[in-house]
Parts: structure tokens; sequence; C-alpha cells
């Protein structure tokens, strides 16, 4: 048990430091814009590079984590990880920055199915444990957001955006140095082959079709440099659904998708996600460009919204122990869609005070994330045999990474800041209606001690 907690420390600080790599850069953003005299659409490229490629290469990398072994996948990727984020902060350019979040998103899509495949194993002996490390799991990503926005800001601030980059460096070296005495070795499964051609297909599909939502900030929907990309990425995708039925070992088995409560809880992981994400953009946006804020400013205009999703996150597991994981993700969809609501009516108002315009909708939006994605996360990997918990670990940071990119450039096209937010509210309650009346013939809506673990 005590092997466990440790494990679940390290491994857990990986994944908030995954995602706080990838949202350390959105606040000063402006600032390397004016270092290197970028255009827009090269701020926009340079802020979604990690999440291309991170995106892109999940899928294979929760593959290699299941055949070669969890560990091994781990430590391959906190050392791509580790090199990318030493380099980045020596870029004399934006060709140099780019190529090291390329590299960054890369070692991020090893390390996140990695270190959920050694979580399962580091809690073979106890399903129940697995199940509650689960339930905190799921609410470290957003935690990772609200620490990327809020240390980005004041590191930024009083030293340089160059600095951002120590916090995955410094963690990469810790847990390389760490793994060995305090995570588990893992099997590897030779007997699955790797799919190669199924990988690519996905990666290239994914990175395709998100690359062109990505454009659509810059570009109308017509132009060939959002048509092309979202056209091709398609192709690739469908042609890779395709592939995966006729391969006798594939990369991610139809079925595994299939499950309805493995794809609502995929569903409410993705929005969750969004909703978040879209919010720290377009908060920070609006503090700095409209009210006049410095990067400090809106740091700590964010520290409430950090302080209630740690609490919030605490209180997940037990909430989900006593009233089940489907109850707990619809109440934290419908708190979440009140929390938007909130900030697209008073928040986004440049004469609102924070104290009653701002921060009631910083306060209910981290407290139904904490809980959508607690509870979404132990219904996504219910049920999720051992050899399959890389893949589980590449299809959850998908529906994570995808969410954002993909929906948030959907969004954008309602036209204003505070219509995307009422649309994404909207559909976070549509999706908490669904869950509840969803009526599982399998005990994931109970509590997590009795959930079962069987193959797909």
């Amino acid at each position: 048990m005590r092997q466990h907690r440790y494990a679940f420390v390290l491994l857990g600080s990986l994944q908030t430091t995954l995602i706080f790599t990838l949202a350390a850069i959105a606040v000063p953003l402006p600032r390397i814009g004016a270092e290197f005299g970028l255009e827009r659409s090269d701020l926009i490229l340079l802020s979604a590079s990690y999440g291309l490629t991170f995106a892109g290469l999940l899928l294979l990398g929760g593959r290699l984590a299941d055949r070669y072994g969890g560990r091994p996948a781990l430590a391959a990727g906190l050392v791509v990880l580790g090199a990318a984020s030493a380099a980045a902060p020596f870029a004399a350019g934006v060709e140099e920055l780019l190529a090291a979040r390329f590299a960054q998103g890369a070692g991020a899509a090893l390390v996140a199915p990695a270190a959920m495949a050694v979580l399962r194993r580091a809690a073979a002996a106890s399903p129940a444990a697995y199940s509650r490390s689960m339930a905190t799991w799921g609410g470290l990503s957003v935690l990772g957001a609200t620490a990327g926005n809020l240390l980005s800001g004041v590191i930024s601030t009083l030293l340089s955006w160059r600095w951002t980059f120590a916090v995955p460096l410094v963690v990469s070296a810790a847990a390389l140095a760490l793994m060995s005495r305090l995570l588990p070795r893992t099997e590897p499964d030779r007997s699955r082959a790797l799919d190669l051609p199924g990988a690519l297909l996905a990666t290239t599909g994914i990175t395709c079709a998100s690359y062109g939502f990505v454009s659509t900030d810059t570009r109308p929907w017509s132009s060939a440099g959002v048509l092309v990309p979202l056209l091709g990425g398609t192709a690739l995708l469908t042609a890779f659904l395709y592939a995966e039925r006729r391969t006798p070992d594939p990369l991610l088995p139809p079925r595994f998708l299939l499950v309805e409560r493995r794809a609502l809880a995929l569903a409410a992981i993705a929005l969750s996600a969004c909703g978040t994400a879209m919010t720290f953009v377009v908060l920070s946006l609006h503090l700095q460009q409209t009210r006049g804020w410095s990067p400090l400013q809106t740091s700590a205009a964010f520290v409430p919204f950090a302080l209630v999703l740690i609490i919030s996150g605490r209180a997940a597991g037990p909430l989900i122990v006593r009233y089940g994981a489907r109850t707990v993700t619809a109440a934290g969809l419908t708190t979440g869609a009140a929390g938007l609501a909130l900030l697209a009516c008073t928040g986004l108002d440049p004469h609102s005070p924070y104290a009653y315009g701002l921060l009631p909708g910083l306060l209910l939006l981290p407290a139904g994330a904490a809980a959508s994605f607690g509870g979404a996360t132990v219904l996504a990997t219910d049920g999720v045999p051992p050899h399959r918990s890389g893949l589980a670990g590449g299809v959850l940071n998908s529906a994570m990474e995808l969410g954002p990119t993909v929906l948030f450039a959907v969004l954008l096209t309602l036209g204003s800041d505070a219509r995307s937010l009422a649309a994404t509210g909207a559909a976070l309650v549509v999706l908490a209606v669904a869950l509840l009346l969803h009526r599982p013939n399998h005990p994931t809506g109970r509590p997590p001690h009795r959930l079962t673990h069987h193959a797909d």
C-alpha cells in the first residue's frame, strides 16, 4: 500500500507537469511574440505545437507502453521531455522554440500512457486502491493547467518566460532519479504487434485534423489552409478506422470505444477540458487586452480557481465512493456549466467588479471540473484489463487534448467569447442528462470498491 502511495505521488506529479507544460506558454505568449516579432498565426501555431504532437502520438505511446512495459516507456519519454525542455530556453528564434515544443509533446505522448500503466501495476493487489487513484487522477490535468497559468505569469514577470521550461526539466530529472526506487517493474507484452500502419494513420490524421481546427483562428473555414488539413486528416482517420477493423492486433480495438459508459465518460472529459481551457484563454486575453491587467495580475485572478480545484479534487474520491462515478460526473458537469454561464453573463463585462462579476464563475467551474474529471476517469478506466492500461491512458489523454483543440475551434465560430462559453455550458448540461438517464448493466455506477475489472 505504501509503495502504491509513493508511486501515485510521483506519477501524479508527472501527469500534472505534462499539462502544466501545455498551459505554461499561454500567459507569456504576447511577450514571446513581441520578442520574436511574430504574427498572430505564428503565435497560434506556437501555442498549439506541444498539443499537436502530444495528441497525435498518444495512441502509439500507449501501445509502446503496453508492449515494452510501462517503466521503460516512461523513462524514454522523460528523457525526450527533459532534453526538449533543456533546449527550449536557448531558442534564438521561433523555429528553435517550435522544434523544442514539438519534441516536448512527443515525450509527453510517451509519459502519459506509461504513467497510467505503471500506476495500474503499482495497485495490482488492490483494485479498490486503483479506482480511488483514478478518481483523483482525473483532476490532476486541470490542476496542471491551472498551475501553468498561475506560475507562468509569476515567472515571466519576475524572471523571463524562458524560465517556465525549468519546471518540466526539473520534474523529469527528479522522476528519472527516483523511478527505480519508487515505481514497480512492469512486464512487457512482446506478443503484441506495434501496428505501425495504424500508428502512422492515426498520428498523421489526428495531427492534420487538429492543425486544421487550430488554423480556423486566423483563417476562414472555406480557405485552403483549413480545408486541406481538415479533409486530409478526416480521410486518414477514416482509413485508420477501416484498417483497425481488419488488423489482428489493432492499435485501437473498435470495441474499446463502443462501450457506452466509456464513450460518455470520454465525451465528459473532452467537454470539461474544453470548458476549462477556453476559460483560461478567454479570460487571460480579456483581462490583459480589455482591462489592461499585467500577466502577474492575471495569474493572481486564478488563485481562487486553484484553491477550489485542490479542495474539490480531494473531495471527489469520497463522493464517488458514496454516490457512484456516474452521479458525481453528472453533478460536476452541471456545476461546471453553471460556472461557465456566470462567466458568460457577467465575467466578460469590462465594467463588472472582480468580486461578484468574475469570482462566482471562477469558483463554480473548478468545483464542477474536479468532480466531472474524477468521475469520468473512473468510468473510462473501469473494466480495462492490465495489458491495455497504456491504451486506456492514451485514449484518456487524447480526449483531454482533443477536447480543447477541436471543440474550442468549433465554438469560436459562434462569433463571441460569451457565446462560446454559454454553448459549452449547454453541452455540459446535455451530457449530464445523458449520463443520468443512462442505466448501466454494469456496476460502473456503484462506488469504486465494487467496480469490476474485466477484459473488454
